[in-house]
């Protein structure tokens, strides 16, 4: 089975770009699930419940947050009611949100997807190897597709979750830093890895941000508002193969769609 996470989607560019792709996406490469990190999408920080309706509605199958996750108050009903979001699993209890969402694939597959979010350079946060041991000690063990999302600044802390997790999840892939990274792996025991799978947005930026912006408050310190750039779209990710009956991973393969490839994949999409 093939499995797909596109990573951090960025504004309303980042949301064209995945509506118009998904579907034509998921015939062309035969993907089985497909997976986002969405913590960027409303306006480039947060997610909204209409936000979440688009993102359902053009295929995606599962939603994974970040440090993001709450900066739009309404999503907290999305987050408290769906069943195909999570939380960074390693958030306190308390925190609004699911550790973990079951999904099943059109073959009847069974897939954990988990958010981790990484403790180096990022906000105070639970453990989160506690974290994951925990879950995975919760799963019913007839799920042995497992997705999980780490959310992180530095390398090391997904690299780490990796080696942590090698032989007893599907794939350990890398989201927040926006830029991809070309060290897709798999690992001895059988996890595939990367440390960033990228960003989902307009590359002619900074992280998706006006690069003006960012470049005048970085010499100046006088503030600008960051608004989401808006050339050069791209949608990124990672293809993950799994074997369904051990959880395996047996090929990993980066994925960069450009814009007019994305409107290609739409109007082949279109019933004729």
């Amino acid at each position: 089975m093939r499995l797909l996470l596109i990573g951090d989607i960025v504004g309303k560019p980042g949301r064209k770009i995945v509506c118009q792709a998904v579907r034509g996406l998921v015939a062309r490469e035969q993907i089985d699930l497909v997976v986002a990190n969405a913590e960027n999408v409303a306006g480039g920080s947060g997610l909204t419940p209409s936000n979440y309706d688009e993102l359902v509605a053009a295929g995606v199958q599962a939603i994974t947050l970040g440090d993001h996750i709450y900066r739009r108050q309404a999503i907290i009903r999305i987050l408290e009611t769906r069943s195909n979001i999570v939380k960074p699993a390693n958030y306190p209890a308390e925190a609004p949100g699911k550790n973990v969402a079951v999904v099943k694939t059109a073959a009847d597959i069974p897939v954990a997807v988990i958010s981790l979010i990484g403790r180096v350079f990022m906000k105070p946060a639970d453990c989160p190897f506690t974290a994951i041991d925990q879950i995975l000690k919760s799963l019913d063990e007839k799920i042995k597709v497992i997705l999980v999302d780490m959310h992180a600044e530095a390398t090391s802390d997904k690299q780490l979750m990796g080696r942590f997790l090698d032989g007893r999840v599907s794939a350990v892939l890398g989201t927040h830093t926006h830029v991809p990274t070309a060290d897709e792996t798999i690992l001895p025991g059988g996890t595939a890895f990367q440390c960033d799978v990228g960003m989902t947005g307009p590359y002619d930026s900074i992280l998706g941000r006006r690069f003006d912006r960012v470049l005048k408050t970085t010499r100046t310190f006088s503030p600008t508002p960051f608004d989401v750039a808006t050339g050069d779209v791209r949608l990124s990710g990672t293809l993950v193969d799994v074997d369904p009956a051990t959880g395996r991973a047996t090929a990993i393969r980066r994925l960069c769609l450009l814009e007019e490839e994305a409107v290609d994949l739409a109007n082949a999409s279109i019933p004729s």
